[in-house]
């Protein structure tokens, strides 16, 4: 059965009929990111940044306050909430389709009453609350896979192989639940940028081997976001991650780096 491919959103549509991937371009507002060309410091910076991705070719951005990584502070809703309005309010104002990447429901409907489109569960769309929300709002979302309640609370990943075939049947069945809670407008991600205790060399081999299984998530009929992971330095790394992804169908990739990302994108289409 083939599902919502044509997501409506408070900021317009995303069409994933074509043939293309499109870009979602990561903007900071955690000063505790690793990322830190993505961190901005005041709403706006988060204006200029955006600003320029929309001009090397992003079709979205994905606004975070509450850094993920599992070595970081875990923020109240209201510091996040007080950390993302500011800079969300500005992006809305400016035409901007955003995504909100939180995994707290309070933090997820301040952000929709603001103007923001599409909700980045981080946690997997698991809390009743964030499942309410999202059926009110009707919006997209996107129910990352994270082997843990919250990114903040992981252990220890076990490596496996056929890691995306165990991900799709966990998916399916989450996917099933959410269709019968009328929630339809879904985009699939499978967590290969949660950052795990984990050695990383063999998570790196995992991580390509899903990239490479994107033909099978995309088996599940919705949407497939790759979000590249950016863990070491220099971009030789995240070019590979990126070529991998728009060639095996990839149809939407979460970028730290949207210029090499939009150059890579165009020369590959």
């Amino acid at each position: 059965m083939t599902h919502t491919r044509i997501l409506k959103t408070s900021q317009g549509t995303l069409d994933f009929t074509r043939n293309k991937t499109h870009i979602m371009g990561v903007i900071n507002l955690s000063h505790d990111s690793q990322q830190k060309h993505t961190v901005t410091h005041s709403p706006g910076e988060a204006l200029t940044m955006a600003i320029a991705y929309r001009e090397w070719g992003a079709d979205l951005i994905d606004l975070g306050a509450q850094s993920s990584h599992y070595e970081n502070q875990l923020l109240t809703p209201e510091q996040e909430i007080d950390r993302l309005l500011p800079a969300l309010k500005l992006l809305v104002a400016a035409d901007f389709m955003v995504s909100v990447d939180t995994w707290k429901p309070e933090v997820a409907a301040a952000a929709l009453d603001h103007g923001a489109a599409i909700i980045n569960d981080t946690s997997g769309l698991t809390q009743p609350a964030m499942v309410e929300l999202v059926k009110h709002h009707r919006c997209p979302v996107i129910p990352v896979y994270v082997e843990a309640r919250t990114p903040l609370e992981v252990g220890e990943l076990k490596i496996e192989e056929n890691k995306a075939h165990k991900t799709v049947e966990i998916l399916k069945a989450r996917i099933q639940d959410f269709r019968q809670q009328g929630i339809d407008q879904l985009i699939v991600d499978p967590g290969i940028a949660i950052n795990y205790q984990v050695d990383y060399q063999a998570y790196t081999r995992q991580q390509l081997a899903v990239i490479r299984d994107t033909p099978l998530l995309k088996q599940l009929n919705y949407p497939v976001l790759i979000p590249i992971p950016r863990k070491k330095p220099g971009l030789n790394w995240v070019a590979a991650y990126i070529t991998l992804a728009v060639e095996y169908g990839a149809d939407l990739i979460r970028v730290h780096d949207v210029e090499l990302a939009a150059d890579l994108v165009r020369l590959l289409s």
